[in-house]
């Protein structure tokens, strides 16, 4: 993709990532985690993924426009899970499109959730209703690739056939505190094994933050390392999380990939290590306290 990294991005426009694909988020320093929204424009429509939470709708629809994109040209709205950080502004979106045939795409398992978020000008759309990919007229698709408890029971991530940027929802994501929309590692972080205490005196460490992230994030082991098998045969070239940095070198998306493939302790695994999942010694004392003698 180049050196995209290295150039003085302007965060209050919208950041195109590949070919008619744009970030549409926001930047604040402030704000901490933080939703990256994205666009993708074809021809005279467009499909915006995982678009923001309510406040932030101002500055996501502001993007949309500097992009050249009517708000009527939204024919789709796709959302890979159900957190209000993705899912707030549905009402924003559809009082402004101001159109009924909307499509509203997400997994089955997140359509009883979303509808909290005051849906009625949208239709759902379950991922299996849609054959798992959304076609744009033009023949271009995205393609829907289930990730169950990779954060929720109907998680999934998006890919891009056209311009091959894979929207990983919270895979790959990061708790970033120096923020950059493009992440680019140096050779020896890349190498690097002491992650809480650099080397090289940098406040934070790319790396841990992203580790960081998934053992809170990701539900355990298990489904952290079921959702990295979902996506190695797919031909992505770029990763687009919902949180921290779009990463598009191969050596940091190799790398990055073969840590989170290692990483243990995540989520209730992290409670459970050395122990057995059931203790039946809890078990017997929970019945005698309910069945005494």
């Amino acid at each position: 993709m180049g050196n995209v990294s290295n150039l003085n991005l302007n965060y209050d426009r919208p950041v195109k990532i590949a070919e008619d694909t744009y970030w549409i988020g926001f930047y604040d320093k402030v704000s901490g985690l933080h939703c990256n929204p994205y666009l993708i424009v074809d021809g005279d429509e467009a499909v915006v993924i995982d678009g923001g939470s309510r406040p932030d709708f101002p500055i996501v629809m502001m993007k949309i426009l500097q992009a050249g994109v009517l708000p009527s040209s939204i024919k789709a709205l796709i959302y890979q899970h159900y957190d209000p950080d993705l899912c707030g502004s549905i009402p924003n979106f559809e009082d402004i499109i101001g159109q009924d045939n909307i499509m509203l795409i997400s997994d089955r398992e997140n359509h009883m959730f979303i509808r909290h978020y005051y849906v009625s000008n949208s239709t759902f759309y379950a991922l299996e209703d849609v054959n798992f990919e959304y076609t744009f007229s033009s023949g271009r698709k995205l393609q829907f690739i289930n990730t169950p408890y990779a954060h929720s029971q109907g998680s999934f991530i998006t890919f891009d056939t056209r311009s091959g940027v894979l929207f990983s929802s919270d895979l790959f994501g990061s708790y970033s505190v120096e923020w950059e929309l493009f992440l680019k590692l140096d050779i020896g972080c890349r190498s690097c094994a002491i992650l809480h205490d650099c080397p090289k005196g940098k406040k934070t460490c790319p790396i841990e933050d992203i580790m960081k992230f998934h053992r809170v994030i990701m539900t355990s082991d298990r489904a952290l390392k079921y959702a990295l098998e979902k996506i190695v045969n797919i031909p992505f070239n770029i990763i687009a999380p919902q949180h921290g940095s779009i990463i598009h070198y191969t050596e940091d998306i190799i790398n990055v990939f073969q840590r989170l493939a290692a990483l243990e302790g995540v989520g209730v695994d992290s409670y459970l290590v050395g122990r057995p999942f059931v203790d039946m010694g809890n078990v017997s004392a929970l019945i005698r306290r309910l069945r005494p003698e």
